[in-house]
Parts: C-alpha cells; sequence; structure tokens
C-alpha cells in the first residue's frame, strides 16, 4: 500500500508553510490518499486573502470546484448506464431535443458564421468522451473568463432554465451548434453540463438530488450545487490577481455565476458544485477502490464503468488537440477524465485521470502509483502562474516522498 515516508511529509510540511510564509498565493489545501485512507492532508493562509482574522484553510474548508464538477456530472451518467437507464450509444436526442438537428460551424468565434447539417447522431459516448463538438465561444478579449452560459443570473430565473440555458448557446443560429462531426476531435465545452441536463431528463429529478442519492450521501458528502449557510461559512473566498501581479480580496472583479443559493435554478454539470477538498478525496478514494478490484462493501459502480474512466477514447487528432488543450503532449480523455498516456517526469505516472477547475483547485487518480491527490485553492482569473508553480512543486514531493512499496495496480 503506498506511503508517504517521514522525511518526505516534513518536506512537504515545511514547503507548504513556508508558502503560507510567503505570501504569493492564496489559501490552499493539499490531500494524499491510498486505495484505505487519507496519508495526507495539510494546508494553511487566510480564507480571505490578506486578512488573517477570516479563519484558516483547512481540510473541511469548502472551494467553488468550478470544472471539477464535470467529474461528477459525467459519473452520474454512468451511473444511469449502470441502471440500465441509458447505454453509451443512446441518441442524445432521444431526451433532448436539441440534438437532434445539430449544425457544423466553421467559426467558434463569432455566430455570423456558415454552417451545415451534422451527419452523425450526437450519442451518450459522444459526450462524455468530449468528442460531440459541443465547444466554448472563444471571446478574444476575455480568454480567461467564464462564458456567458455560466454567468448569466437570468438562466436561474427564467420559467424554463434549461431552454433558456439552450438560447444562449444557440443564439442567433438555427441549431445547436457543434465544432466538427461527432465523434471525430475533442474540445473543450458544454459537454458535461449537457450531461447534467440529461440526467435530470432521464431520472426526473434535479441534478443535485440524484447525485445526493448515488453519490454524496452514500460517501458522506457535503457537496452540493447549493452554497447553503454550512457550506458558506466554510467557503473559501476567491482571490484575485491584478496585472501586476498583486493578490486583492474578491470583490467581483470579473463576473462569475450565480452564488446565492434561493436564485440557483439550474444545476450546471460543468461549473456549478461546491465541496470541501476531503470530500472529493473521498470519491476519488471509492473509484480508486473499485478500479484495483478491492473488496468494496457497497461500490456505488459497476467496475466495467470505473475502468471506462482509465480507458482512451478520442481518435489520434482528438488527442492532439487535447493535448495542445492542457498542454501536455499524449493527453488522452476517457468517460469523465483527461489521462496521462505516458509518465510526467518526477510526477503522475502514465495511465493517470486528472483535470482542474477554473478557480485552480486540481485532482488526479495514480492507479500505477496506488494513490489520489486534491488540491485546492481559489484564484482568479484562471490560470494563475504563482498557484500552478506550487501545484507542480506539491505534486513532485508527493512522489519524491513515496515509499517504494506502493505497488502497481
Amino acid at each position: 500500500m503506498a506511503t508517504l515516508s517521514p522525511s518526505g511529509k516534513r518536506a512537504l510540511d515545511n514547503f507548504i508553510k513556508e508558502s503560507v510564509e510567503r505570501g504569493k498565493v492564496p489559501g490552499f489545501v493539499l490531500g494524499v490518499s491510498n486505495l484505505d485512507e487519507e496519508i495526507y492532508f495539510q494546508g494553511g493562509g487566510p480564507s480571505v486573502v490578506g486578512n488573517p482574522t477570516s479563519g484558516e484553510v483547512n481540510p473541511d474548508s469548502v472551494f467553488w470546484i468550478c470544472s471539477q464538477t464535470k467529474m461528477i456530472a459525467s459519473l452520474a451518467v454512468l451511473k444511469l448506464i449502470d441502471l440500465g437507464r441509458l447505454s453509451l450509444d443512446t441518441p442524445m436526442g432521444d431526451y433532448i431535443p436539441e440534438f437532434k438537428n445539430p449544425i457544423i460551424v466553421n467559426k467558434t468565434s463569432t455566430q455570423k458564421t456558415s454552417f451545415r447539417p451534422a451527419e452523425t447522431v450526437v450519442t451518450v459516448k459522444h459526450v462524455l468522451n468530449f468528442a460531440a463538438g459541443l465547444f466554448y465561444p472563444v471571446v478574444r478579449e476575455d480568454l480567461n473568463g467564464l462564458p456567458v452560459g455560466y454567468i448569466s443570473k437570468d438562466v436561474h430565473v427564467a420559467p424554463d432554465p434549461v431552454q433558456h440555458f439552450f438560447r444562449i448557446i444557440i443564439g442567433e443560429l438555427p441549431a445547436l451548434p457543434l465544432k466538427f462531426e461527432p465523434g471525430t476531435n475533442f474540445v473543450y465545452g458544454w459537454s458535461a453540463d449537457m450531461l447534467g441536463i440529461l440526467v435530470e431528463k432521464v431520472s426526473g429529478r434535479t441534478l443535485e438530488e440524484f447525485c445526493k442519492e448515488h453519490i454524496f450521501e452514500p460517501l458522506g458528502m457535503k457537496t452540493s450545487f447549493h452554497l447553503t449557510p454550512d457550506l458558506r461559512q466554510r467557503l473559501v473566498n476567491l482571490a484575485f490577481r491584478d496585472e501586476n501581479g498583486n493578490l486583492h480580496p474578491w470583490a467581483e472583479q470579473v463576473p462569475i455565476m450565480e452564488q446565492d443559493e434561493r436564485k440557483v435554478g439550474l444545476h450546471l454539470g460543468g461549473v456549478g458544485l461546491y465541496s470541501s477538498m476531503r470530500d472529493y478525496l473521498k470519491l476519488l478514494r471509492h473509484l480508486m477502490q473499485i478500479n484495483a478490484g478491492c473488496s468494496v462493501r457497497k461500490p456505488l459502480w459497476k467496475r466495467e464503468s470505473v475502468q471506462s474512466i482509465f480507458v482512451p477514447a478520442l481518435t489520434e487528432k482528438g488527442s492532439k488537440s487535447l493535448s495542445d488543450f492542457v498542454m501536455a503532449p499524449g493527453t488522452q480523455w476517457g468517460t469523465a477524465l483527461a489521462i496521462c498516456t505516458e509518465d510526467w517526469p518526477k510526477r503522475r505516472r502514465k495511465g493517470s485521470a486528472f483535470w482542474s477547475g477554473w478557480a485552480g483547485t486540481a485532482h488526479f487518480m495514480d492507479p500505477a502509483s496506488g494513490i489520489a491527490v486534491v488540491f485546492g485553492i481559489q484564484a482568479a482569473p484562471a490560470g494563475d502562474i504563482e498557484a500552478q508553480k506550487l501545484w507542480m512543486k506539491l505534486e513532485a514531493l508527493i512522489y519524491a516522498a513515496l515509499e517504494s512499496g506502493s505497488e502497481k495496480l
């Protein structure tokens, strides 16, 4: 079973302490689990940047996990497949009419574009693989901002939030726009939001209700699409880094999604969850146990469904597009996460599945090393360099601390 050496833990402790004291990044946490239990959890720094009286960031602090929500939306669909309610080959149009006649657009940066009808039927598998062609529009003047579909407050109070969401995506176009013929490539976009809508259509319940019953409550997770008073009390505030590299407390410097729990009317499968990193790590550990064939008392998914997360599903062209997007050669995608098809030197091993969130949270599962790792931070705009450097260094220290007893699973 994977463990961290005492000297390795001390090195992590010291680096985390130094990083908090330097103050170049907002407060953060790091958690590591093997197949049985947490083996490391540490962090620090104030919940509100620059305010030492705001409480210290700790393992039970809550983060807006943004795109780490995508994995959970995918897992909800995999659960429906396990229950026999869906299959990978189910046409999306069977439940969501907008998928019946999608169009392929020539430009994704404007709605003033030529287009043609899609020839391929969009299936559940296409959407799980992020190979359906569903894209986030590229807005050149705001490359690090969130798309309008996420920051719209109107979508939550509309009589039919799902219809309003589709109106935002379709806009002036005659039908749902796709970047390419389904199954031929990879593009980052609305796929997980569509999975969330699919879960609601098939189950007849909200995405929150479905996830609570089938994922959160069985694992003892307080994760939610609603920032309840309990979660808000533990919430780590976003920090904003200006053009000069200085950190500021959050004052809505850029638009973000609706956070008033009373107003949230659409559970966004691509961006909408709040969770502690400790709770997220519980889920990763459960997935790792199922994947490894461990004896799990009440597994939430069939083993083949969990294994599909780690099986590359993209075409060669799709893998290149994803690799370019994450700036890591040889990256693939399964049914829920990106996959490393080669070792990252001194870091995660070949076969690891990973993703991250707009505000800097991140995670991966490394079956070869027998560990899962979570990193929690709240830094805007997206792609904060100091937060990314910190995460890379922490990961390298974890692997330097791994005892040689960690076995290949």
